[in-house]
């Protein structure tokens, strides 16, 4: 058996064609299950929106969903610029996301700021699964010579990770705290929340300097601070810090 310097040898030097097939394969079905992920994802991200107690939390998701279907474009570009007709498959992945998502809507109650938190939450777990899925794919499209490819899957990723900045510093800005003063509101039998629209205060749509304060996940598991630092799927340490986190 040839020893796997030979075997990334072989590779690179164009000898190895089961192995490029093979790898060719697999990055074909990753991006039918993104692509089938970002169209579930255009959906879930309104039913967010609609669910949304505030209007920062509202407002971050309906950019985002705007967000997603140019990066479902994008994604029928990826496919074009490779010589592959645009399909899906289904993921099990972000349908069982999807239904965290609605659960969390379900078990809240409408109108409060816990809800929101719960939101928030949710969201993140859809933007890891997709950080995770768009940083391999940036990588199977390099090692395979699909430079256009990975540099529109490369934008997207950033795209991905800069939506979970915003949405902890969402969360951090005023969200978990306020809902932590609901709950003790609601337990003394008063509050001081009112219906939809009602809150302020949240920079989600600003570029503050307390982004950068929290750290992100990166797709294999490490924080990062700022998208300066990070380059695909093999990102790892940068200048971030340890904490984060939407509670």
């Amino acid at each position: 058996m040839a020893s796997l310097g030979s075997q990334i040898a072989n590779f690179f030097s164009g000898n190895d064609n089961d192995t490029r097939e093979g790898l060719q394969s697999l990055f074909v079905s990753e991006l039918k299950g993104i692509y089938y992920a970002e169209k579930q994802a255009v959906d879930a991200l309104g039913e967010q929106a609609d669910a949304s107690t505030t209007d920062e939390v509202r407002n971050a998701f309906l950019q985002h969903q705007e967000e997603t279907r140019g990066q479902v474009a994008r994604l029928e570009d990826v496919f074009r610029s490779i010589g592959v007709e645009v399909d899906d498959k289904t993921c099990a992945a972000i349908d069982g996301l999807v239904d965290d998502a609605q659960m969390v809507v379900s078990e809240t109650e409408s109108g409060s700021l816990t809800r929101d938190a719960g939101l928030i939450i949710a969201g993140q777990k859809i933007e890891h699964h997709e950080i995770a899925a768009y940083g391999s794919a940036v990588t199977l499209a390099s090692v395979l010579g699909y430079s256009d490819a990975a540099r529109m899957l490369q934008q997207t990723l950033e795209e991905e990770k800069n939506t979970d900045r915003k949405l902890t510093q969402l969360a951090e800005s005023f969200i978990n705290q306020r809902a932590a003063s609901e709950d003790d509101n609601s337990s003394s039998g008063s509050s001081q929340y009112g219906t939809q629209g009602q809150y302020s205060g949240s920079q989600y749509a600003g570029t503050s300097s307390s982004t950068d304060q929290y750290g992100s996940v990166n797709p294999d598991g490490s924080r990062y601070g700022d998208s300066s630092s990070t380059t695909g799927y093999n990102t790892g340490g940068s200048s971030s810090t340890s904490g984060s986190g939407l509670i």
